[in-house]
């Protein structure tokens, strides 16, 4: 079973954040996730940067026919980070003391997928709307704005909503983001 060393995580998380890997000292992995959890509070980044993680897993020693439980990290050297990248964060965490670079080519941090970062025994946040199928809503957004829609469905995964609007007298069917609309 894989553990979470995580902190800091808010309810809230952007839907613009993605999980992203930074390779650390060896040994610095708790280190580097307290100096970027420190920086986070006295910066006032929560909104940016939600999730600091070293991935552990619970595994037995025997030593001199004792057995122990000791915690093991899972990727040595690393550490996981879900946030919003921009210029800020990305100056903060890389030097943070102790972050030799983020994983990626050259400068250019790449964000993990969602299958990877599943496959590390991350569970990624749901979101959840206060709408059902059925209601009615308001686009906030984008070419259709303003328009009255009725929900035909709700995809929690994608968190998209399938909303029907009369464009030009005829009911049409547009998926949007959960972002994207209001509840009348």
């Amino acid at each position: 079973m894989i553990e979470e060393a995580t902190s800091g995580i808010k309810t809230d998380v952007s839907p613009d954040a993605r999980w992203y890997v930074i390779h650390t000292y060896s040994g610095y992995e708790s280190k580097v996730k307290a100096n970027i959890e420190k920086i986070i509070e006295n910066r006032g980044m929560q909104n940016l940067i939600h999730q600091v993680a070293v991935p552990v897993q619970d595994a037995t020693e025997i030593k001199n026919g004792k057995k122990k439980i000791v915690s093991r990290k899972i990727f040595p050297s690393y550490v996981l980070l879900n946030m919003v990248m921009n210029d800020d964060t990305w100056y903060v965490v890389r030097n943070t003391r102790g972050v030799t670079s983020f994983v990626g080519p050259g400068s250019k941090p790449v964000p993990l997928s969602e299958q990877e970062v599943a496959s590390m025994g991350i569970e990624l946040p749901k979101a959840t709307i206060d709408m059902e199928i059925g209601d009615s809503v308001q686009v906030n957004n984008g070419p259709f704005q303003d328009s009255m829609g009725t929900i035909k469905e709700i995809n929690q995964n994608k968190k998209t909503v399938v909303v029907t609007l009369s464009i030009f007298g005829r009911e049409t069917p547009l998926e949007m983001d959960f972002t994207q609309v209001t509840r009348i």
